[in-house]
């Protein structure tokens, strides 16, 4: 018989995917792998909330797996020895899995292709299954990457996206290869209160909503801090539990702003993975170094913890904070609002911030996450890096009558409309009655102090 290895990595799902595709139909038998990698561990991404989710979606890859009469096979410790004892336990030929855009997923089809060439056998890596376009597969004329995001836009636009493909009727897995336990999210201590249901059949059920009820709206909604009128999809694309190439051609299937809106979102995804690609050293070094030299001590740590716990005395970066905290997930217009004042407000590490979204956030994509901290903090593709975003104006703009920052910043609940993001200016008597800390630094001293470390005169 002719027997393939199905690697799942950042793909957990059965429609839309080139390696489970190609394995089912050029081989006899098809053993569905996740290798639950110590190696993940040890780089300290694994946290309580992508762990729980990551549990949700091998329980219900295994049912879809079930319903086709096949199962899925789990495994934990280094990848590549466990790889080469399911292939060995199922005299497989050949392994097939979703290529990766970052250093250690590259150092992982190295030692894996060599471990298996070893042995006679052979690695097949396939393109645009976490991406809708390959990175790589567009490049400028004098460089191997676009650091630009319009450019980057018309020509992925013009490359298309490959054809979306079925999920198989039929999978056939050999009896004998054994599987280790799975994960459960009851096991799981530390997760976040209003954590979201993970799994194929979760994300394809919110994608069939967002289809019929948002995204036509996205283009006016999106911005809209209290309206949580965004896909909360991310989680899906971070765990593929959902297809970027599927989204791409549903969202291009409608005729709205909205769903173009929506489509170049799902670029800029791609753009991020196509910049990480060509620069790994990116997810933790500056991809445009501005001489920072970032705040340390005492003070300054005092301020990040205050920002860690949603307690800056800026109620609209405390709000996306506190539902950070309790959701695993953020509004992007918070992400933008909270970013931009820990990095250009308090002139600190956009690496420390990094950190901390990752730790917290389901959807803690490497790419995404690190070159977005870069972007607002001006160190990354930004054409305006030092452009500064002021949190009251923003809390004004985007949730205008305050009704996001009282969902989340609840001893503020008693005031009412836009008073709600400077409480500062009460009367001293009417301040009292809340009981919420006094900004930490005020915007402009914050301002000159950025501009003196980007070498403006004032």
């Amino acid at each position: 018989m002719h027997i393939s290895v199905v690697l799942f990595t950042s793909d957990l799902r059965v429609h839309d995917h080139p390696p489970l595709r190609a394995a089912v139909f050029g081989a006899d038998a098809v053993v569905p792998l996740f290798v639950r990698d110590r190696a993940i561990a040890d780089l300290g991404v694994a946290s309580p909330n992508r762990e729980a989710f990551l549990a949700d979606c091998l329980a219900d890859l295994d049912r879809r797996l079930r319903e086709r009469g096949g199962r899925l096979v789990v495994r934990a410790g280094d990848l590549v020895e466990q790889v080469l004892s399911v292939v060995e336990a199922a005299d497989a030929d050949e392994v097939h899995m979703a290529a990766g855009v970052s250093r250690y997923a590259h150092a992982r089809e190295r030692r894996l292709r060599e471990a298996l060439e070893r042995d006679g056998r052979r690695l097949y890596v396939h393109d645009a299954v976490v991406t809708a376009v390959a990175p790589g597969a567009v490049t400028p004329a004098n460089s191997d990457h676009f650091a630009v995001f319009t450019p980057y836009f018309r020509r992925w636009t013009a490359e298309g996206v490959r054809a979306v493909l079925a999920a198989p009727r039929a999978v056939r897995v050999p009896d004998h290869v054994r599987s280790h336990p799975y994960p459960s999210r009851e096991d799981m201590d530390g997760l976040s209160p209003g954590l979201a249901e993970g799994g194929e059949s979760a994300g394809r059920a919110l994608w069939k909503a967002w289809l019929r009820d948002g995204i036509d709206q996205y283009a006016e909604n999106h911005d809209d801090l209290a309206g949580d009128a965004t896909s909360k999809l991310s989680p899906h694309l971070h765990f593929g539990t959902l297809s970027c190439a599927e989204l791409v051609h549903g969202a291009r299937g409608r005729p709205s702003g909205g769903a173009e809106d929506f489509v170049r979102q799902l670029c800029w995804r791609d753009f991020h993975h196509q910049v990480l690609a060509a620069r790994p050293r990116a997810a933790t070094a500056d991809y445009r170094a501005r001489g920072d030299r970032w705040r340390t001590g005492k003070t300054a740590d005092a301020d990040i913890r205050a920002w860690q716990d949603g307690a800056t005395g800026y109620p609209v970066v405390d709000a996306a904070m506190r539902q950070l905290r309790h959701e695993g997930w953020m509004h992007n217009r918070g992400r933008l609002l909270a970013a931009s004042f820990l990095t250009k407000t308090l002139y600190v590490d956009w690496r420390i911030g990094a950190r901390h979204f990752q730790r917290l956030l389901v959807d803690g994509d490497l790419a995404n996450n690190q070159l977005n901290w870069q972007w607002v903090a001006g160190t990354g593709t930004d054409s305006r890096p030092n452009r500064v975003l002021n949190p009251v104006l923003q809390g004004k703009r985007y949730d205008p009558d305050g009704t996001y920052v009282r969902r989340w910043v609840p001893e503020l609940a008693g005031l009412r409309g836009a008073a709600v993001h400077e409480p500062w200016k009460l009367p001293k008597a009417a301040r009292e009655e809340y009981d919420y800390p006094q900004p930490i630094v005020e915007l402009s001293e914050g301002l000159r102090r950025f501009r003196r470390a980007r070498g403006f005169v004032e």
